[in-house]
């Protein structure tokens, strides 16, 4: 058993350098690819992933069986599923992301200096990017459509227990870039599962990756912000929260708070905490808490929840800082909009928070002062998506403080420089 896995360690060192070094030299042609041909590219692949539809779901059955036998969970086998209408999403994704504008050679500011220096800031690419994730083959098309469209080289990693169906997929994105005369290492998937590619990625493949990018569960992200020598974009947990306010309009909290946590249990974007002003226990906490219950949600509250349904569970103090992604939600009461703010800065994740009210003083204050990516006002949590945000899609959420924070979209992945214009100019 030892030759042969060393033989595959010294293949993915020889491969994975090699890997960079081709998305380095295709990142300036690709900085510098017209709109048009990009569109060309993305128009080619959202049709091949159509044409290729019954090739990728026979690819996906594959893993899919693979990881019912190694016992994966139904959370796990939902984000790893593709049906008709989950290509279908992938390829419509493209069709909106060839339809945003270029953000290349944006100009963002323009401005001239007392001396005649005319000054601009201009976007362009990052580079290379580098993206690890799992189980969802929806990302190696999103990620590579981003990519392109900004005009960065990408390098996916994407899950062994989705290689089959991220090869599939990856070959129609080939298509696309063959169709628009584009180099075939503008977007490459690594194709090895071996996850020492992931620790050379993290390494920088000798200087030619800019940016990495991780999607996944806990852990993966844990390691590459660990590890990485490189800027990370990402988000460690989603902690996300729906404050109820004493001015919400019941029917309206009712149903913001079942679609941000029972949507999709398993998403970034499901609450994982109901928060409850104190002033209204009988109006508004009971038949919130009744509506998750029958919904088959488990509770698990403070005091004044559990007295307002005796099947609530007891919350302990690590229930406030838990990610379940699953049916389960813990209820606290707060004093008004103060105590969920305070509450929100104490436990949250700065990913994606909620406030249900007509009060708009109390929405505004909420907006404001909730220091999250992603703020929301009547409206579900869910909505932490980029596709939802018109952005055609997403690469992942990130919470950090880079200049790309939220969903990462094609304007996320560029940066700037300054063109700087004059007459002859000299400094004194």
């Amino acid at each position: 058993m030892t030759a042969p896995l060393k033989t595959i360690e010294a293949d993915v060192s020889a491969i994975m350098p090699e890997i960079g070094h081709r998305a380095r030299a295709v990142a300036r042609a690709l900085a510098m690819a017209s709109g048009a041909q990009k569109d060309h590219a993305l128009a080619a692949m959202a049709q091949a992933l159509r044409a290729r539809k019954e090739t990728i779901l026979a690819a996906n059955a594959d893993d899919i069986a693979d990881a019912k036998a190694s016992g994966a969970t139904s959370a796990f086998l939902d984000r790893l599923a593709l049906d008709e209408k989950r290509v279908a999403a992938m390829a419509d994704g493209l069709d909106i992301i060839h339809d945003l504008p270029d953000p290349v050679g944006r100009v963002t500011e323009s401005w001239t200096r007392p001396n005649g220096l005319n000054i601009q800031r201009v976007r362009v690419p990052l580079g290379v990017i580098g993206i690890v994730y799992e189980s969802r083959p929806n990302v190696t098309a999103d990620a590579g459509a981003l990519c392109l469209k900004s005009g960065n080289a990408a390098i996916l990693r994407g899950g062994s227990e989705s290689h089959n169906s991220n090869r599939a997929i990856h070959a129609a994105l080939q298509e696309g870039l063959r169709e628009a005369r584009l180099p075939q290492a503008a977007i490459q998937l690594i194709p090895v599962r071996d996850r020492a590619a992931v620790g050379l990625m993290l390494a920088g493949l000798d200087g030619t990756i800019d940016v990495i990018v991780p999607r996944g569960g806990k852990d993966l992200v844990a390691r590459v912000q660990n590890e990485a020598r490189v800027p990370v974009f990402a988000h460690l947990e989603g902690i996300c929260h729906v404050y109820v306010d004493r001015a919400a309009r019941l029917d309206m909290a009712k149903a913001v708070v079942l679609n941000s946590k029972m949507r999709r249990t398993g998403i970034c974007g499901a609450a994982e905490t109901l928060l409850v002003d104190t002033a209204c226990p009988r109006t508004h906490l009971a038949p919130l808490v009744a509506m998750l219950l029958d919904a088959g949600c488990e509770v698990r509250g403070d005091l004044l929840t559990r007295t307002a349904d005796p099947r609530v569970k007891t919350a302990s103090e690590q229930d406030w800082s838990a990610e379940y992604l699953d049916a389960i939600i813990a209820v606290k009461t707060v004093e008004g909009v103060d105590g969920a703010i305070a509450h929100i800065e104490r436990y949250g994740s700065h990913h994606t928070d909620a406030i249900v009210t007509e009060n708009l003083a109390a929405a505004e204050r909420f907006l404001s002062e909730v220091d999250s990516a992603i703020v929301l006002h009547n409206a579900s949590t869910q909505f932490a998506d980029g596709g939802e945000f018109g952005f055609g899609a997403e690469i992942g959420i990130a919470t950090g403080r880079f200049h790309a924070r939220g969903p990462i979209g094609v304007e996320q992945l560029t940066s700037f420089k300054y063109r700087v214009r004059g007459t002859g100019q000299t400094r004194p």
